[in-house]
């Protein structure tokens, strides 16, 4: 992979001045989102680390970027004709925003197993929605059988030189409002976005670190670039680079410019997501907080830099951000769930209930368990649910029942 000092080459279809054209091209039309340091998660993690809040673009997204840029691109006929995609993300949304501005006509090809409220949000931009398939890849493959018949322009999600360029104009931002900026960490799917901020890393007028960031249950572009072959599926919270097959221009320009990809665990996701809410009030989606994850997850490796970290999305299910805040409170010993047993008498809850007060614990919720458990008969397990200052609160309230004869087991996260 490159080196920080090596130039941007000439043989990539993509180039300086292409990401300042499609930065003039674009600006008026989208967020100029801020880039602003954190004092916060500097100090957690040992380095200068600035955040560019891409999660504050309309469609919450820095995907409009490229679109944006190859909507302007098209000559008169080809927008009359009408554009296609297929996605069921963030691209969806910011083409047919965009489009919809510009009087272009937009289809989006989802596949059936999208959820509702994304067919909304998409519809509700003006677009039209085709859902075929059940996976990413039959309605990618429908979505250019209807660019053949209809004579769309097919606006690819990555692997594109105009989507690049417009990714790219991220990097121009943070470099022009931070220029002592000397690390970028940058989100990986298909690496549209990293090969556009890498193309301005390259054309700096001294050493800029480019690293990838992509979930661990999907290291397509780092299998590709490093031949290995770990498995690319899973549930990932990082859905947004949850990509099984990376772009071929795209694979070409991480290969020239990019230093390094790190992979990060779906726990280190999870913690960044709750972080970057508690910290700075700001909503991202898993994908957004990959790079926060990697830099907290590898601390040695970037201490003492200046980091700059796209914060690329904001689109997250509000029921699975409750889930992922909820999951943080268990790790961090302020949410606990506890089994103890106790002898199925009168006042054995009293009796437990009165430690709970003692040690000034909050109880949320109560089960007992009298059938489906291995106890003798006249026995039970009480599972309590309770909220706790922090873990070593929940540790005082641990000790004051195994003093009082209780066994008790507290129930962990992964």
């Amino acid at each position: 992979m490159a080196t920080a000092a090596q130039p941007t080459t000439d043989t990539l279809p993509v180039s300086i001045a292409d990401i300042r054209d499609a930065h003039a091209r674009i600006r008026d039309q989208i967020v100029r989102t801020p880039t602003l340091v954190s004092k916060t998660l500097s100090a957690l993690a040992g380095a200068t680390i600035y955040l560019k809040f891409e999660n504050l673009q309309f469609t919450a997204a820095y995907k409009e970027r490229g679109a944006l840029n190859t909507l302007l691109l098209l000559d008169e006929e080809a927008k009359a004709r009408g554009v296609i995609a297929a996605s069921a993300g963030n691209h969806a949304q910011g083409l047919a925003y965009h489009a919809n501005r510009l009087g272009v006509p937009a289809t989006i090809v989802m596949p059936t197993t999208t959820p509702t409220v994304k067919v909304v949000q998409t519809e509700g931009h003006g677009a039209t929605v085709v859902l075929h398939g059940y996976t990413f890849d039959e309605a990618y493959a429908h979505a250019r059988v209807l660019e053949a018949e209809r004579g769309y322009t097919f606006v690819h999600p990555f692997d594109d030189a105009r989507v690049i360029a417009g990714q790219g104009t991220v990097a121009i931002e943070m470099l022009e409002e931070v220029p002592a900026i000397d690390t970028l960490v940058v989100p990986i799917g298909g690496g549209g976005l990293i090969s556009g901020m890498s193309t301005v890393a390259r054309a700096a007028d001294r050493p800029i670190e480019v690293v990838g960031v992509q979930a661990e249950l999907f290291p397509s572009m780092y299998n590709k670039l490093r031949h290995t072959e770990l498995p690319c599926a899973g549930d990932t919270l990082a859905e947004g680079i949850a990509v099984k097959q990376p772009g071929g221009i795209t694979a070409r320009m991480v290969e020239a410019l990019v230093d390094d990809i790190l992979l990060v665990t779906e726990r280190s996701l999870e913690e960044s997501v709750s972080l970057l809410l508690q910290i700075e009030k700001t909503v991202v989606e898993g994908a957004g907080a990959a790079g926060l994850a990697a830099v907290l997850a590898n601390k040695e490796r970037f201490a003492g830099k200046t980091v700059g970290i796209v914060l690329c999305g904001g689109n997250i299910d509000t029921r699975l951000l409750a889930n992922v805040l909820l999951r943080d409170l268990a790790r961090s010993g302020r949410l606990a769930r506890l089994r103890i047993r106790l002898q199925d008498q009168p006042g054995a809850l009293y009796n437990v209930a009165r430690i709970f007060d003692q040690e000034r614990v909050n109880i949320l919720e109560l089960a007992h368990q009298r059938i489906f458990t291995n106890l003798p008969a006249k026995g039970l397990s009480l599972d309590v649910e309770c909220e706790t200052r922090d873990r070593a609160h929940l540790d005082r309230l641990l000790a004051a029942l195994d003093t009082a004869g209780y066994m008790v087991s507290l129930i962990e996260l992964a």
